[in-house]
């Protein structure tokens, strides 16, 4: 068995929770590497021993069985830059509030060796959006994708912006909004769900367009088929707005065209038959806390 640790470098509190999950692998005798910066951290409270490493650039190949993020949602979202399309099973241990995506909790952080080689669990894979500029935009040329959503939205401005919008080369409509988010079904839980947007359960073959506190009230969230083109162009008082993948951002000028439409790989994520999708909406939105249902 082939393991790869990763967490953030502020995590320092997964320390408890990463030597209990060190002791079961080595019961299992699995090879496991961490990322590098994330082991100099947990290195300064406590001597784990010597372990082999990986960075964002090297180190991981399709021969890893498991992909173990300590931390939150976000941790996990920046897991997949790591992973990209090696097809590495990826699993959350959350060390903070409960999340959408990384819901295993940090007190039973054992049970994801043992139940992993119990074989009580499925892999379920997940789709992502990419996106495409003309002109390029250079801080998206080597990860332009994105597993939650992709949003264009306003800079330097309480102003609104325009956002024309084009499905299939088709003209849908122009959003005088302070964005647009384009997000996945496992985006559907995040921001878009903020805006207003559906929650969609994660396999479903599809993108949901949110805008983002849109002028016009009639502007509502709207549900496509994921092999949908989504064309968009962006104007307004200023000269440039910003793109965001997940957490990662640019600045670009408006006018710019932007292509965002379904990449071409997707995300493995390992789901435990204790850990649903739909057991963590019943905890993460309270629902049944009503005593009336």
């Amino acid at each position: 068995m082939k393991v790869a640790i990763y967490g953030q470098t502020y995590y320092d509190t997964a320390l408890d929770y990463v030597v209990e999950l060190l002791d079961e692998l080595k019961i299992v005798d699995a090879e496991v590497y961490f990322e590098q910066n994330f082991l100099e951290l947990l290195s300064n409270s406590q001597d784990l021993g010597k372990f082999n490493t990986y960075t964002n650039s090297s180190g991981l190949d399709g021969t890893f069985d498991m992909f173990v993020s300590f931390g939150g949602d976000g941790t996990i979202l920046r897991a997949i830059t790591y992973v990209r399309d090696l097809g590495i099973p990826i699993v959350g241990v959350n060390t903070g509030r409960l999340g959408f995506l990384s819901t295993f909790k940090k007190e039973d952080v054992r049970k994801v060796v043992t139940e992993f080689m119990s074989g009580a669990y499925n892999i379920v894979e997940r789709s992502l959006v990419q996106v495409e500029t003309k002109p390029e935009t250079d801080e998206f040329k080597a990860m332009n994708f994105a597993l939650n959503e992709i949003t264009v939205s306003r800079k330097d401005t309480t102003s609104m912006i325009m956002v024309e919008t084009y499905l299939n080369e088709e003209y849908l409509t122009s959003y005088w909004a302070d964005g647009l988010i384009v997000a996945t079904p496992t985006g559907s839980t995040g921001y878009s769900l903020s805006c207003g947007g559906p929650v969609i359960e994660p396999m479903v073959k599809s993108l949901i367009l949110t805008p983002i506190a849109p002028h016009n009230l009639s502007a509502r969230p709207l549900v496509i088929s994921d092999n949908t083109v989504i064309r968009l162009s962006v104007s307004g008082r200023e000269e440039n707005h910003l793109i965001s993948l997940d957490s990662r951002i640019a600045t670009v000028e408006n006018g710019t065209e932007i292509i965002v439409k379904k990449a071409g790989f997707t995300i493995k994520m390992i789901e435990y038959t204790s850990e649903s999708f739909l057991k963590t909406l019943r905890n993460k939105l309270l629902w049944g806390e009503d005593k009336r249902n």
